[in-house]
């Protein structure tokens, strides 16, 4: 596998590992493409396509790149609107608190209890997604989030009305958290997913930042019950752009076309995995490193004796559908698996290395990030600086700008970097190769959490600005663990993509509503200082477990998995 991957100590394919260029001993340009396979032919270096389109006009990796790239735009504007639901009452905790009469726990929870929905919500949709696919996830959700919104705004000063709008505020946000991201992989292929996974994440957390800024003015202004309803105005403005131009992304496709998942050992699961060439080639024989003598196509690329055709005749090619056809909610179940099975199917997957890693990788920042703003507005509307609503609002510009910079460099590094080390590793793509985005969480997310601590401790030695830049490393360091993870989950094992975004969605979560439920508390007997030295310490600790994912490169996992299915 070389660049210090671990090599499997069995020769069953290992998942995500793929050619991207045509040839593993020399650079694709210096030899012409293979007829047999589909390539990406629009840059100078012609590029393998993975997992490899099939001759359906239905299936979404044949749309026209703009079409898929309008899908993403929408589902990202809608993940930005919805995404600013969790920190809707960030900079009018205090205010509100005085309102409703109510503790400062209180009111955290109004946000902790909307994140306990998201969790809950996120468990039964994906399991849904995968049945029945994600477009009528994606309504359901727009609506309930007009609804409750509508609901919030007009909950006057009773609590409990207030408790359950939210509770259904984090149900309909639950498809856009726990799918989006699993969208960029039914819509692109793995040479084009690194840009867009930053995108769908930027709109996923750059719009949680960007709408306190906003929510404390408007409170100040025009009263707070408006920060609900212009989330449900906004909401309503998208509906028809989700019902008209997002149809479904699922595709039940050929597993054979599924290179990133496949390899040599499918036959004996009679799918052919070599469908993609010809007939009548001879097979090669396999040596060690995958690739067989005198031929610059994979081994798991090559036609077997015994295989199963999984292309398309001419004949069987499937109708395109119509307009009015992607307009329904649903178009065919996506898998024969029940339903109930699928609910519980993420449970043992929490066992899974890499799925664990993801989750403390992305979570684990996400949550110390939840209570960040948890605690801010008692750190600054208190003495010695005094800041209104307002002003506690603007203490958000920094993890915006933080999100932002976090995007950029997230969507710039992580296909920059992947391409150079797949020209090193002669043309053969290992998903570890994602990895490379945790060393910047590592200097830059820890860095704000130590700073933070630091300047917030002594707010009247540092004022705002420093605790602010240090908020907004950390959230930094948050989008590019975030991305880092999800790119490896949907590069090295597609096939589970969903229930492990589902383990992420329930990890960040749930240890998220158990940070605002005793956070408020654990920095007024453990001090700021203290508190952040521990989380900053442990989040050094979960960054460098990125060093063994890196030599594990799982077969067991994989293998305990399919036959848990």
């Amino acid at each position: 596998m070389g660049l210090r991957v671990l090599e499997p100590s069995r020769s069953e394919h290992v998942p995500g590992t793929s050619f991207v260029y045509d040839d593993a001993s020399r650079p694709a340009q210096e030899g012409e493409p293979d007829s047999r396979l589909k390539y990406d032919t629009s840059g100078r270096v012609p590029i393998i396509l993975v997992p490899q389109p099939s001759d359906d006009p239905n299936d979404p990796l044949n749309w026209p790149l703009w079409k898929r790239d309008v899908i993403l735009v929408i589902l990202s504007i809608i993940s930005v609107i919805a995404s600013t639901l969790s920190p809707l009452l960030a900079a009018n905790t205090v205010t509100l608190s005085l309102l409703f009469s109510r503790d400062f726990t209180q009111m955290a929870l109004l946000t902790g209890y909307h994140l306990c929905g998201v969790g809950v919500a996120g468990f039964l949709f994906v399991a849904s997604a995968r049945v029945w696919g994600k477009r009528h996830l994606y309504l359901l959700g727009t609506v309930l989030i007009i609804v409750s919104s509508a609901w919030g705004g007009a909950s006057g000063t009773n609590y409990k009305s207030l408790l359950w709008a939210r509770i259904i505020q984090g149900v309909g946000l639950a498809p856009f958290e726990a799918l989006v991201n699993a969208s960029v992989g039914d819509l692109y292929f793995v040479h084009e997913r690194g840009k867009r996974m930053a995108l769908s994440n930027l709109a996923l957390f750059g719009g949680a930042f960007f709408t306190p800024i906003l929510v404390g003015k408007i409170t100040h202004t025009i009263g707070w019950p408006w920060s609900f309803y212009f989330v449900a105005i906004f909401c309503g403005a998208m509906l028809p752009l989700i019902i008209f131009f997002v149809p479904e992304t699922a595709f039940r496709r050929d597993h054979s076309l599924n290179t990133d998942i496949t390899g040599e050992d499918s036959a004996q699961h009679g799918i052919a995995l070599n469908s993609l060439v010809e007939n009548g080639i001879p097979s090669k024989t396999i040596i060690e490193n995958g690739q067989s003598p005198n031929s610059s196509i994979p081994t798991s690329f090559e036609k077997q004796p015994g295989s199963v055709s999984g292309g398309n005749s001419p004949s069987s090619v499937p109708r395109k559908a119509t307009f009015v056809q992607t307009l329904l909610p649903f178009n065919g179940r996506k898998t024969d698996e029940s339903f109930f099975k699928l609910v519980l199917r993420p449970l043992p997957l929490f066992l899974h290395p890499a799925v664990l890693w993801a989750c403390l990788i992305q979570g684990a920042l996400i949550g110390w990030t939840v209570m960040i703003g948890v605690v801010l507005a008692a750190i600054f509307l208190g003495p010695p600086l005094w800041f209104d609503e307002v002003q506690t609002g603007y203490m958000y510009t920094g993890p915006f700008v933080g999100a932002v910079l976090g995007f950029l460099f997230a969507g710039l590094l992580s296909d920059w970097s992947a391409k150079i080390m797949i020209r090193r590793n002669k043309g053969v793509f290992e998903p570890e190769f994602r990895i490379v985005l945790v060393a910047a969480q590592l200097v830059v997310g820890c860095a704000g959490l130590y700073g933070f601590g630091i300047t917030a401790d002594k707010v009247g030695k540092y004022g705002w600005f420093w605790p602010d830049f240090f908020y907004a490393l950390e959230v930094m360091g948050m989008v590019l663990g975030a991305v880092a993870s999800a790119l490896y989950i949907v590069d090295a094992h597609r096939e589970i993509a969903v229930e492990a975004f589902t383990c992420l969605l329930i990890f960040k979560n749930m240890f998220s509503f158990g940070l605002t439920w005793g956070a408020y508390h654990w920095l007024v007997s453990g001090g700021i200082l203290k508190v952040f030295y521990v989380i900053a310490s442990v989040q050094v600790g979960i960054c460098l477990l990125s060093i063994p994912m890196c030599k594990i490169k799982s077969t067991i996992f994989p293998l305990w998995y399919l036959s848990y299915r």
